[in-house]
């Protein structure tokens, strides 16, 4: 039976909400829609009465793909909605912090994406998930990826017949680098002296710098070094790197502004070097991750950077085995960036060294506050909070803060 319902606001995944609570996806706060509900969700609304904030969206595949959530909404809306997320998240522990204007990533900036591929019958398919949906769509006009990744779908489509399987997806993950693409390929088959020959072909021909097969096959043409800082970093196949260059240069901005003067900094979760690197260009800093191949990445990046103070690096899960209060006694600064689950532990030892300032990155407002308020409990003050949107049309959230001892 059709009905109709008004949409009260958005949930953090960027679906609206009616009474109920009815999920409706593709939706703004104020509209009113009609349509069948399923369980608690309206899968299929028509939009009765649009909101003002409502948009025609810019990419063609809007209405299919799953990699984007706010296409139909304005872009001074989705900024203001992200940032009322962090402050609600805030908000749920007492807290409150002045909020910083956000930084978006343009359209076609993201240097970094992970396509999914599948072999059919009649060759493969490669692009992202269908909203909902392990069905994959074809994306061949993105206006999110960098236009050089958007051109590589037909590679994907390539690496499919070569080593996928019907039964089976094909992750490849694509990221451009100084040298050309460096792509990393999971889900395949074992490699043999075929394929190998076959990806070696295929690297000439489409002229990339890196492709690797799965944890074991790695062929490279040309080494895949990203600028962080002064220094060049060749990752490890299939390393994390922040999603665009805008992005990645509003949180090293905000975590060297966040450090202030200090000449001593532990960077926890330092991944290959993202904020470790530039800030070794005034002080020394001692690097934290739980991987060797993206420590042993930056510490060659280091070595070779020029004017770079003393960096040390050490292979640590920060999960299981924090840095404990006495190791951080001596420290200046600390900067964290944890994933998603946020860092309780490690944040009640930076709390007991007293560390005098925390630059703190997140990608989840819900465990960033939860750590926040640790920090505001033990006497930090959360001097202001930035949020950094490089996932521009998505729901996804990436936030800096700074604190300090007050």
């Amino acid at each position: 039976m059709t009905i109709k319902l008004t949409i009260d606001r958005l949930g953090h995944l960027g679906d609206g909400i009616a009474t109920g609570p009815v999920f409706v996806p593709g939706t703004l706060p104020g509209e009113t829609v009609a349509g069948d509900v399923d369980g608690d969700t309206m899968p299929a609304p028509k939009i009765v009465t649009p909101s003002p904030d409502r948009v025609a969206p810019p990419c063609p595949h809007a209405r299919t793909c799953g990699g984007c959530q706010l296409q139909h909404a304005a872009d001074p809306f989705v900024e203001s909605w992200k940032v009322d997320v962090v402050r609600t998240a805030l908000a749920a522990h007492g807290l409150d912090a002045p909020m910083r204007p956000v930084a978006t990533s343009p359209e076609r900036s993201r240097r970094r994406a992970t396509f999914s591929a599948r072999r059919t019958k009649s060759g493969a398919l490669a692009g992202f998930h269908r909203k909902r949906s392990d069905v994959i769509v074809p994306v061949p006009e993105c206006r999110v990826v960098h236009p050089d990744i958007a051109a590589a779908l037909p590679l994907v489509e390539s690496l499919a017949r070569l080593g996928g399987s019907r039964k089976a997806e094909l992750s490849v993950q694509i990221t451009r680098s100084n040298a050309g693409l460096d792509v990393a390929v999971t889900g395949g088959k074992p490699a043999d002296a075929a394929l190998r020959s076959e990806l070696a072909a295929l690297a000439r021909a489409r002229n990339l710098a890196r492709i690797a097969w799965g944890a074991d096959e790695t062929l490279e043409r040309r080494p895949p070094a990203v600028r962080l800082g002064p220094a060049e970093v060749i990752p490890p196949p299939g390393a994390f790197l922040q999603a665009t260059l805008e992005g990645e240069a509003a949180l090293q901005a905000a975590v060297a502004e966040a450090v202030g003067d200090a000449r001593r900094i532990v960077d926890l979760f330092s991944g290959c070097g993202t904020f470790t690197l530039p800030l070794a260009a005034r002080a020394e800093v001692h690097a934290v991750e739980a991987s060797r191949d993206m420590l042993a990445a930056l510490d060659r990046g280091w070595r070779h950077g020029p004017g770079l103070r003393r960096v040390t690096t050490e292979a640590r899960d920060l999960f299981r085995d924090p840095l404990s209060s006495v190791d951080l006694a001596r420290t200046d600064a600390v900067v964290i960036d944890p994933p998603r689950a946020g860092a309780e532990a490690q944040v009640a030892q930076i709390v007991e060294a007293a560390a005098p300032r925390v630059a703190h990155v997140s990608c989840n407002p819900v465990t960033f506050a939860r750590d926040c308020a640790a920090f505001v409990r033990s006497g930090y003050r959360l001097d202001w909070v930035q949020v950094v949107d490089q996932f521009r049309w998505s729901s996804h959230i990436e936030i800096a803060a700074a604190l300090s001892r007050g």
